[in-house]
């Protein structure tokens, strides 16, 4: 049977300050199991194996508040979860090798004085891109409305509403994203009111973007493999999750 751990020796174990222990501690995220009679925090195996996802979480950029949400839903399921991590941490590190091929071959370009070109200088950087396909976007859906009207308003856009627009949109994907980690279902509530928060995210800043035009954006998430990869990239899974929260709010609208 292990034996129980103070919070000094699980902070030797995982470079996780005490500071921060006490803090897990106060807002109910890894609480210890027992205390000493000199008020000493005392950790066993479940509250270890539940620092553990915690930590496995906060690697992967997940907020203390996401955290506590997951792991304290009724349907949490440790293995599922671990399953999940572990696919979302192996995208990661294959985009860090990447990075470090990157950074390799920007090091041998400044040592002997080549000229790289800006595919090999940005190239890793790439995120998927709508403007890249405005072409395609125009002959597809050029005559509609909702082209006319978010060509309206993003015209007059500057860098300021680009960057609050991104970082909602990653918002919203990181949250999903999060509920797929958590093995939550795509018609639960919890993701078709993140599903609704993506909705209504294009029609404040785009087009008014109804249930119906919705659930073909999410048809098209999973059907155009250039969108595909931009969900995949975040965590594996993540387009058809997100796909299937859009259908399901779509029906719960009644669209």
């Amino acid at each position: 049977m292990n034996e129980l751990l103070t919070v000094g020796e699980i902070a030797r174990m995982t470079g996780v300050t005490v500071r921060t222990l006490h803090h897990y501690d106060e807002i109910g995220l890894v609480r210890p199991e027992a205390r000493t009679d000199a008020g000493y925090r005392l950790y066993g195996p479940r509250e270890i194996e539940r620092l553990q996802e915690v930590l496995f979480f906060r690697e992967l950029g997940f907020s203390l508040h996401d955290m506590r949400r997951i792991i304290d839903d009724p349907g949490y399921d440790r293995a599922i979860a671990l399953q999940r991590q572990r696919q979302m941490i192996e995208a990661k590190a294959g985009q860090l090798l990447n990075m470090l091929d990157a950074i390799d071959a920007a090091l041998a370009a400044e040592r002997t004085g080549t000229q790289m070109s800006n595919d090999d200088l940005l190239g890793v950087f790439g995120e998927f891109d709508p403007a890249e396909y405005e072409e395609e976007v125009k002959e597809r859906w050029g005559n509609s409305d909702a082209f006319r009207e978010s060509a309206r308003r993003t015209g007059s856009y500057g860098r300021a509403e680009w960057e609050r627009i991104g970082a909602a949109s990653a918002a919203i994907e990181r949250e999903m994203a999060s509920l797929l980690a958590s093995g939550a279902d795509p018609s639960s509530e919890a993701a078709m009111d993140l599903a609704e928060q993506h909705r209504a995210h294009i029609t404040r800043w785009f087009y008014e973007c109804t249930p119906q035009i919705h659930a073909g954006l999410g048809a098209m998430y999973v059907a155009d493999p250039r969108f595909t990869e931009h969900y995949e990239r975040i965590a594996p899974g993540l387009a058809a999750f997100l796909a299937a929260a859009i259908e399901a709010n779509a029906e719960r609208l009644g669209g």
